[in-house]
């Protein structure tokens, strides 16, 4: 995260409250700019560019709620963060603070380390959503569906004509006999190219398209005009308003389908430049979904499988991270969600277990799988935007020095342990609730003994619910069976030969697999 995006502010009229926040904020690198009421703060707002605001509720001269609202009313303060600092906890004000747009709230009195985990996600998604927000644009741009074009003429004949022709190339197409016909069709239809008359009564196709100029949804909606005029003047004036072509009248229907057919593929051919681009720029975020490879670990072979649903970075997600010389913690999740949209939330609840582990590791005793997804899920809970999209979770604690797995599981599929001596597969069921779904998740540890050449599976649904083509899920059996009859000492390997066979290469969702093997 750059140095001006740690940029925060403080608006709350308890010193004690600004300095306890301030103090924390600027001990883990953060910029900080306080004001103890409404009065001076977009004088801050306007001379710093602040990331993200935490506002009390109840203040002197204004409510947080009031100038939440009145700074969201600003172009330039649209999208800035708010997390609310209160001491009610009702679902009437939490209902508030969502329709106001709030990003979080904090319920005093609040634990310091709960604070700084907000703030960290909720600057982390600005930053993701940068990204996130491009590519989905780019994607709905680059769908399957058939291309739409808006047709305006007020010739019936010549409409239906040139509407036969693009329909037979495979267009979806809607005409209109008149420019504000079209212009209000073009805001619920959002066409992929407008195509219209020159000469039409009342509005020409020049007053047309400036209208459309003048509205920010539809100025970038390619244009192209159908004119019988091919006066050099007239067309100078139509490039002037950034049209894409001119298409003469007499020519063939055919030819005019040809032509908006290049245009539009040569449009899309610049968005998937772009969208390249964005994918480039999305995997150099600083904090990644999946890591390129699994670590070593003393003792242990780990071995992870990951294939994003369409070739998109989606909703799964992968983590190691180390305890201490003898333990590691290894973490597959899975955000309910395909592609974009689910890679997005990804990355705030992998922050949420990273730091999940740094708290319980400095606090307890012992450290357990449990009381990691237990503190996970109590933070993510009280997160305003994060709590509504649920996830899986399953956290093995690989501990080298007792040759065994400790396990914990949230709403996520069996474990499966492979005894190789004695040819068996057994199932670990997990007893705990979806991240997010409730506050009391009830966790508990699961403890595994490995010997030599035992394997531990974990994995998400995309490994049991893809099918083939006549309509079977893969299912645990097929899993358990490719483990079980595997030829060679590697049966992950075997059940990912498996798998492809059976699917012939076509998943459902983002398929994932961890396999340990003690060596």
């Amino acid at each position: 995260m750059t140095l001006e995006n740690r940029k925060i502010l403080i608006v709350d009229d308890d010193p004690v409250t600004r300095k306890v926040i301030s103090f924390s904020l600027r001990k883990n690198n953060y910029q900080v700019f306080e004001s103890d009421g409404t009065k001076k703060v977009f004088d801050i707002l306007n001379n710093e560019k602040i990331s993200l605001v935490f506002c009390d509720v109840m203040m002197n001269d204004m409510n947080g709620f009031d100038f939440c609202k009145q700074a969201r009313e600003l172009e330039e303060y649209r999208t800035l963060p708010f997390i609310f600092i209160t001491a009610k906890n009702s679902v009437e004000d939490r209902q508030k603070a969502m329709d106001l747009g709030a990003d979080d709230f904090i319920t005093k009195p609040f634990n310091v380390e709960d604070l700084l985990m907000k703030a960290n996600s909720v600057l982390k998604r600005v930053e993701i959503y940068k990204v996130y927000g491009l590519k989905r644009k780019f994607d709905e741009s680059l769908s399957d569906q058939p291309p739409r074009v808006l047709l305006v003429d007020d010739d019936p004949a010549m409409a239906k004509l040139f509407s036969y022709s693009l329909k037979g190339e495979g267009f979806d197409v809607k005409t209109e006999n008149c420019a504000m016909d079209g212009y209000n069709s073009a805001k619920t239809y959002l066409p992929d190219l407008i195509l219209s008359d020159y000469m039409m009564p009342e509005i020409d196709g020049f007053g047309f398209r400036k209208m459309l100029m003048d509205d920010p949804m539809l100025v970038d909606i390619p244009f192209v005009f159908l004119t019988a005029n091919d006066d050099d003047n007239s067309i100078i004036e139509g490039y002037d308003l950034d049209i894409k072509d001119y298409i003469i009248k007499t020519t063939s229907p055919k030819v005019v389908a040809l032509k908006v057919g290049n245009i539009i593929k040569s449009l899309k051919r610049e968005r998937r430049n772009a969208l390249k681009e964005l994918q480039e720029a999305a995997d150099t975020i600083s904090m990644e979904v999946v890591p390129a490879s699994a670590p070593k670990f003393p003792g242990f072979n780990i071995f992870q499988w990951n294939v994003p649903y369409q070739g998109i970075p989606g909703g799964d997600f992968i983590d190691y991270i180390n305890i201490d010389e003898n333990r590691i913690a290894v973490i597959l999740g899975d955000i309910m969600g395909k592609k974009w949209g689910a890679w997005f939330f990804a990355f705030s609840f992998i922050g949420y277990i990273r730091s999940a582990i740094r708290v319980v590791i400095k606090n307890a005793t012992e450290v357990k799988a449990s009381e990691i997804l237990k503190k996970v899920n109590e933070t993510i809970y009280c997160d305003a935007k994060i709590s509504e999209i649920f996830s899986t979770v399953s956290v093995a604690i690989i501990d080298n020095s007792k040759n065994e797995i400790q396990y914990s599981g949230a709403g996520d599929h069996p474990m499966l342990r492979y005894d190789s001596a004695n040819k068996k597969v057994t199932q670990f069921v997990s007893e705990g609730l979806l991240l997010g779904l409730s506050n009391e998740g009830e966790y508990n540890d699961v403890r595994i003994e490995l010997k030599q050449d035992d394997l531990l599976f974990i994995y998400t649904d995309g490994l049991i619910e893809s099918r083939n083509r006549d309509g079977e899920q893969f299912g645990v059996p097929r899993i358990k069976g490719a483990i079980l009859n595997a030829v060679t000492s590697n049966p992950e390997e075997e059940l990912i030969r498996k798998f492809t066979e059976f699917t012939e290469n076509k998943y459902e969702d983002d398929v994932s697999m961890i396999a340990i093997k003690k060596l």
